[in-house]
């Protein structure tokens, strides 16, 4: 298939922003879809899934090969580099980006997320998709439910002991939290199991366990018990630090719609919760596509390769209508979201 190409025809000529009484995204949507954005791009998926495949078998052949080493400790951050791709697969599988055959597009995601990563596609689409619905939303938004962090003064002002040092120090324990990420996704998975129907769960704990069958086998059998320990301890460490680092510029520091106050529509839900970051194929690489934040929440399904093609239509169409489109560089980014969190727990430090 042949690679869209963008043009920057969002509205008529003569014309600015959308009919009077129509929705401020209609426009923009027709745009996309005439330019033929949200097509299927098999190819480019069907490319990018045997690569991940032959690297992930390329990884483990060398653990079995190298053996009983500390030199295969070398191998931790490159698997989890590619565990990290495996994840963005099941990620975009998870919203229809690969195929809209909800059979095969729920293969894949299993594949991916339980029997390659140990993580739930299920337990994970469910939460991902109400995030998707209502971003940085207080009382809908699961990724900003008041946890391990909080986003907001109101979540903060009742946290007390162990809680409160965390809210404190949150903005300076945000990464080295992320290092326990890889593990919290697959402890939270399994807890998912006991919501899941009989049939969902059967397939889903199979490979579950199936996961962690075969990293155990694939670990204890090239190397002795505390090499094997070492080696699982960096992999997902640092598994877990590359996936907050994609996800940690996203939304944290942005707009938090007033849950009392008028809703937004779409276009303003996703765009005014969500922050670019800038960059070329290295960064798009690196952060799975999910540095076009505000064109992929305004079109989940869209193949990744299209998000960037997308991107000036989007930003011309938020400035005709005067609304604010947040990018930054990838530093930055990290910054203004620590800095909202520094924020939060400021009034805790004045205790």
């Amino acid at each position: 298939m042949s690679q869209p190409t963008a043009t920057l025809a969002v509205h008529p000529p003569g014309t600015s922003g959308p009919p009077s009484g129509g929705s401020e995204f209609a426009p923009l949507l027709r745009t996309v879809k005439g330019q033929g954005l949200l097509d299927r791009r098999f190819d480019w998926y069907a490319r990018g899934i045997a690569v991940n495949a032959l690297a992930l078998a390329g990884v483990v052949t060398a653990v079995v090969l190298i053996g009983d080493s500390w030199w295969t400790l070398l191998l931790a951050p490159l698997l989890a580099v590619f565990c990290a791709r495996t994840a963005f697969i099941g990620h975009d599988a998870g919203h229809a980006q690969i195929t809209g055959n909800k059979v095969v597009g729920r293969a894949i995601g299993l594949i991916h997320a339980n029997l390659l990563l140990g993580m739930s596609y299920s337990w994970w689409n469910r939460k991902h998709n109400r995030h998707h619905a209502h971003p940085n939303h207080i009382d809908k938004d699961p990724d900003v439910a008041a946890d391990i962090l909080v986003f907001t003064g109101e979540q903060a002002k009742d946290r007390t002991g162990f809680r409160h040092w965390l809210t404190r120090n949150q903005a300076w324990l945000f990464f080295p939290l992320t290092l326990l990420e890889g593990i919290a996704l697959k402890i939270q998975g399994f807890q998912d199991l006991r919501r899941q129907q009989p049939r969902e769960r059967a397939v889903e704990a199979v490979l579950l366990v199936s996961h962690v069958a075969g990293y155990a086998t694939l670990l204890l059998t090239s190397m002795s018990p505390g090499r094997a320990l070492a080696f699982a301890a960096l992999h997902q460490a640092l598994l877990g630090l590359h996936l907050g680092l994609s996800f940690a510029p996203n939304h944290k520091g942005m707009e938090m719609p007033d849950p009392n106050g008028e809703p937004w529509g779409h276009l303003r839900r996703q765009v005014l919760t969500s922050r670019n970051v800038r960059g070329g194929p290295v960064t798009d690489w690196f952060l799975g596509g999910l540095n076009y934040q505000i064109e992929h929440h305004l079109f989940p399904s869209m193949p990744r390769p299209h998000l960037r093609l997308a991107q000036p239509l989007v930003r011309a169409h938020c400035r005709e209508l005067g609304i604010p489109y947040m990018e930054t560089g990838l530093v930055d980014s990290y910054r203004q979201a620590l800095s909202h969190l520094h924020e939060v727990g400021e009034p805790l430090r004045a205790d």
